[in-house]
C-alpha cells in the first residue's frame, strides 16, 4: 500500500544552500572544488571554441524516452519527466540532463538531488559540484557526500539516498572523474597570449605614433635656433594631428631637413595563423568533434565522413552509458514512491550524423546486393 503525506509539504533541498569552505578538516575528506576546476571554468569563458564544443556535445547527446512493463506506470513516468521542476526556472528532465552533463564534461563529475514532498518525488535539481566534499567510507565502494554548514564545518548531507553523483572517466589517481579540459591549460595559455599580443599590436597600429626629426643645417644660425624651431615644429605637428570640428585634415609644413616616420613601421608583423591553427587542432582533437562543427573552416570542401561520424557516435554513446544509471535511479525512485515498483528502461533517441539520402542509398545498395546473391 502506498503511504502519502499531505500534498502541501514543502520540498527542501540539500545542495542549493551549501556554502563552500576552503579548509579541509580531516584527511578523509576530498574537496571537489579544487583550483583546477575554477581554471576549467575560466578557460571556457576565455576561449569560445571550448565553450562551443561542450555545448555541442551536450546537444548531440540527445534525448530519451522510458519504457515500463506497466502501461499506466509508463504514461505516468513520462508525464512526470516532461513536467517536473529542475529549479532555476527549468522544466523537464532534458533541462536537468543538459546541466548535469555540462558539469560532467567541464569538471569530470556532476552532482544532483531528488527532491521529495509528501513522500512523492516532486523535482530533480542539479548542484554545484565545486561546493561538495567526498568522505571516504570503510570500504572502497563507500563514499559520503558532504558540504560545509553555516559554521564552516564539513558535515555529511543528511539524505544521502536522494543524492546523485556521477564521474567521468575515473582513474586510480583521480577517482572522482577527469574533465575533458584536463590536457588543455598549457595550450590555452599559449593561445591566449597570442590573442592578447595580436590585440595589443592592433591597438598600437590603429593609433599610429610618429617620430619627427629635425636636422639643423651647417649654418651657425640654424644650429643656435634648433631648439626653438624644434619646439615650433612640435606645436604645429600636434595641431596638425588633432581632428578639427568639421573633420577637415590639417597640413604640416616645415622648412629644412625634417624626417617623419611612423614608429614601429619597420618592425615585421608576426604571422599568427599557423601557430593558432596548430593549437586549435590540439584543442579540438580532445573534444572528438569535427572542426567544421565548431565553425573552423580549414578546408573549403570539408564534410563529415562516415569514419568521423562513427567515431563521434561512439563518443556520444559512451556519454550516454555514463548517464544511464543516474536516469534509471530517478525513474526507479518515482515508480517506487508512486507504488508501481519494477524498473524503467532508458531508450535513447537515434543518433543521426550522416546525410539521410546517403544512408538510404547505402541501404538500397546493400539490399540490392543481397538480392543478386
Amino acid at each position: 500500500m502506498r503511504k502519502r503525506k499531505r500534498e502541501g509539504a514543502s520540498a527542501g533541498t540539500q545542495l542549493r544552500d551549501a556554502a563552500y569552505h576552503p579548509y579541509r578538516t580531516a584527511l578523509s575528506f576530498t574537496p571537489l572544488g579544487t583550483p583546477e576546476l575554477r581554471l576549467y571554468r575560466a578557460m571556457r569563458e576565455a576561449i569560445p571554441v571550448l565553450d562551443a564544443a561542450i555545448l555541442k556535445l551536450v546537444r548531440l547527446t540527445g534525448g530519451f524516452t522510458v519504457r515500463c512493463a506497466d502501461a499506466i506506470a509508463e504514461a505516468g513516468l513520462r508525464e512526470f519527466l516532461a513536467r517536473m521542476s529542475c529549479g532555476r526556472g527549468q522544466i523537464g528532465i532534458d533541462s536537468f540532463l543538459d546541466a548535469y552533463l555540462d558539469s560532467l564534461l567541464t569538471y569530470g563529475r556532476a552532482v544532483g538531488e531528488m527532491v521529495l514532498a509528501g513522500d512523492r518525488l516532486r523535482a530533480v535539481c542539479w548542484g554545484d559540484v565545486t561546493q561538495i566534499h567526498v568522505k571516504e567510507g570503510a570500504g572502497p565502494l563507500d563514499i559520503t557526500l558532504c558540504a560545509a554548514d553555516k559554521g564552516g564545518q564539513i558535515v555529511p548531507l543528511p539524505r544521502q539516498e536522494l543524492l546523485l553523483f556521477t564521474t567521468l572517466n575515473p582513474e586510480p589517481e583521480n577517482p572522482y572523474g577527469v574533465s575533458i579540459l584536463r590536457s588543455m591549460p598549457f595550450l590555452a595559455d599559449v593561445l591566449l597570449k597570442i590573442y592578447a599580443t595580436v590585440g595589443s599590436n592592433w591597438e598600437r597600429a590603429g593609433n599610429i605614433r610618429y617620430s619627427v626629426v629635425y636636422k639643423p643645417g651647417a649654418d651657425s644660425l640654424d644650429q643656435l635656433g634648433a631648439g626653438e624651431r624644434a619646439a615650433q615644429m612640435a606645436e604645429q605637428w600636434s595641431k596638425a594631428m588633432q581632428e578639427t570640428a568639421d573633420g577637415a585634415v590639417r597640413d604640416f609644413v616645415a622648412v629644412g631637413d625634417v624626417q617623419i616616420r611612423a614608429i614601429g613601421a619597420d618592425a615585421p608583423v608576426l604571422d599568427s595563423e599557423v601557430p593558432v591553427r596548430q593549437i586549435l587542432e590540439q584543442l579540438v582533437a580532445r573534444t572528438g568533434l569535427p572542426p567544421f562543427l565548431l565553425g573552423l573552416s580549414w578546408n573549403s570542401t570539408e564534410r563529415m565522413s562516415s569514419q568521423q561520424a562513427d567515431m563521434l557516435t561512439s563518443e556520444l554513446w559512451a556519454l550516454r552509458r555514463t548517464l544511464t544509471p543516474t536516469l534509471e535511479r530517478i525513474c526507479r525512485t518515482w515508480l517506487a514512491l508512486e507504488g508501481f515498483g519494477g524498473k524503467a528502461e532508458i531508450v535513447w533517441d537515434d543518433i543521426s550524423l550522416q546525410d539521410m539520402l546517403d544512408e538510404a542509398k547505402a541501404a538500397f545498395y546493400r539490399a540490392k546486393g543481397g538480392e543478386s546473391e
